[in-house]
């Protein structure tokens, strides 16, 4: 398919609007989002940085970024960059200035929106309904990043969507060992047979406990006890929000919040839903203080 089609995934919402309580006082000094991380290529950025590399190389054209009220001016702040007086202290560092001019060029470019009380995942991700404007969006999550060889897992999800046409959400899923369910959504479902990393999906469970996972939660091409868990990335249909917009008018909750999964499953029910197992793809949690200290290592020599 083109990159000219009409199913191109073009736009990317990012949640940013938790309150990092597992990171105070770290988090009180600086958003989660904003935390340093070094790449590769020795390069110190915000976490939230690496995600707008990797859109802008998978083709995607807008980023919506959800924050509590003020934080969309911190990381403006942030992109802006530095003054004209400290550019000038960089020049004998060419690498950093060339990061400090693209830095300039994305504090133009983003959109926020904010979600004044924490009442959820899904409640979150409904704030973006008008940026969506009734095309489908690539959701991935803020605290993790992700990296893939030789393609990204952005850019895998992004053009499976596009050659399905788009018209079902596509999540990203990847192996998950049985201590690992208590963290991550999980799928059972059917490979296709001419495409077996890309499954038609039967039933999605948030979080499951283990001997529900091996009664329902399975998929072929699977040891006994390995299961496909959310990867932290999913291309959404629009329907989503529909559904999300009627949980909230009904006052549809789990554990005291609005949850994405469980549209999501409500969605898998209404109209079908595609997952697809990632391949070469590497996750790093930095939502806890232990997973971050771990995945900067990580992240810096993958």
């Amino acid at each position: 398919m083109s990159a000219t089609s009409p199913a191109r995934i073009r736009k990317a919402v990012i949640p940013a609007a938790g309150l990092g309580t597992r990171h105070f006082p770290g988090s009180h000094a600086v958003m989660k989002e904003l935390f340093p991380v070094v790449g590769k290529d020795g390069i110190c950025r915000a976490l939230l940085h690496y995600h707008l590399i990797e859109l802008e190389a998978a083709g995607i054209d807008e980023v919506c970024i959800i924050v509590q009220p003020g934080d969309d001016a911190t990381i403006r702040d942030y992109f802006k960059g530095p003054s004209d007086t400290y550019l000038k202290r960089l020049e004998k560092y060419p690498q950093l200035l060339a990061e400090a001019r693209s830095m300039r060029d994305w504090a133009d470019r983003l959109t926020f929106r904010v979600q004044t009380t924490q009442e959820g995942f899904g409640h979150a991700v409904y704030q973006t309904s008008d940026f969506a404007a009734g095309q489908p969006v690539l959701l991935c999550l803020g605290d993790h990043l992700f990296r893939g060889s030789p393609e990204s897992p952005h850019a895998q999800l992004t053009r499976v969507a596009a050659e399905t046409g788009a018209t079902k959400t596509v999540s990203a899923v990847n192996r998950i060992a049985p201590h690992e369910l208590k963290g991550y959504g999980t799928i059972a479902g059917r490979r296709r047979a001419d495409r077996p990393e890309l499954i038609d999906v039967d039933l999605i469970i948030e979080k499951p406990a283990i001997d529900l996972a091996r009664e329902k939660l399975r998929v072929d091409g699977l040891g006994n006890d390995e299961f496909l868990g959310w990867f932290g990335m999913h291309v959404l249909a629009p329907s989503i929000y529909d559904i999300l917009a009627k949980m909230i008018r009904d006052n549809t909750r789990d554990g005291g919040e609005f949850q994405l999964t469980r549209a999501q499953e409500l969605q898998r029910q209404a109209e079908g839903y595609l997952a697809l197992e990632i391949k070469g793809g590497q996750r790093f949690d930095f939502g806890i203080p232990d997973d971050f200290v771990s995945a900067l290592q990580a992240f810096r020599h993958s």
